[in-house]
């Protein structure tokens, strides 16, 4: 594993022994890439490398634009992910893969929040050929009309969704959406002939993240 600092941000690359193999972009709330890159060893028979961005803004780079707080206490949300994906773009990519050399296509890919950004940065680029959304926060207020309404940057090849089976057992009228909204934009995209994946994972959204991860991951490089 080699870690770099790249605009601020840590960067973990996991690298394939394959060449032309996918690289997987995962960005990441926790320093958790050895357990998820140790899990998608057990479980993935394709070879990938693995790149785990940290170090995060997190209600401002996953952010497409902002809000108030949800709830007491809570951060608000700061609309930084134009800016971040700028950075993704122009600054990590570009130095990850002079590492690397070649790809065999680009996996955007992450969990809550960062499941929100992996499927916005499919209308603002065409960098990624797949995305995982994994437990995403696609309840974000407007995200759903905001996907309805405007246009891929281009079709991706594979879209996956997952959700737990509690995560909308709330009060709080957007969180209580988080089913919803996730079951339409995988029908919504399936209808335009994506091959999509949604699976409804047992528990709340903290519950088995590395493994979800890896799951999800697994399935958009198979």
């Amino acid at each position: 594993m080699l870690e770099l600092c790249i605009s601020g941000k840590t960067v973990e690359i996991f690298r394939a022994k394959e060449p032309d193999s996918p690289v997987v972009y995962l960005n990441s709330y926790a320093k958790d890439g050895k357990a998820i890159y140790s899990e998608l060893r057990r479980i993935c028979q394709k070879p990938f490398s693995l790149v785990v961005i940290s170090s995060l803004e997190w209600n401002r780079d996953m952010v497409p634009w902002s809000h108030p707080a949800l709830a007491d206490k809570a951060e608000p949300f700061l609309g930084g992910a134009d800016d971040y994906l700028d950075v993704l773009g122009k600054e990590i990519v570009p130095q990850v893969e002079a590492r690397i050399g070649h790809t065999g296509g680009r996996v955007i890919a992450g969990y809550s929040l960062a499941g929100l950004f992996s499927i916005y940065s499919l209308y603002r680029t065409d960098l990624f050929s797949r995305a995982v959304s994994a437990s995403g926060s696609l309840w974000f207020p407007h995200f759903k009309e905001f996907v309805f309404s405007n246009e891929l940057k281009a079709n991706p090849e594979k879209i996956y969704f997952s959700i737990g089976d509690r995560e909308s057992h709330t009060t709080n009228p957007y969180l209580r959406r988080a089913e919803d909204d996730t079951r339409a934009m995988e029908e919504y995209f399936r209808n335009k002939g994506i091959e999509t994946c949604f699976i409804l994972n047992k528990g709340n959204h903290y519950k088995n993240v590395v493994a979800r991860t890896a799951d999800a991951i697994s399935w958009s490089i198979g």
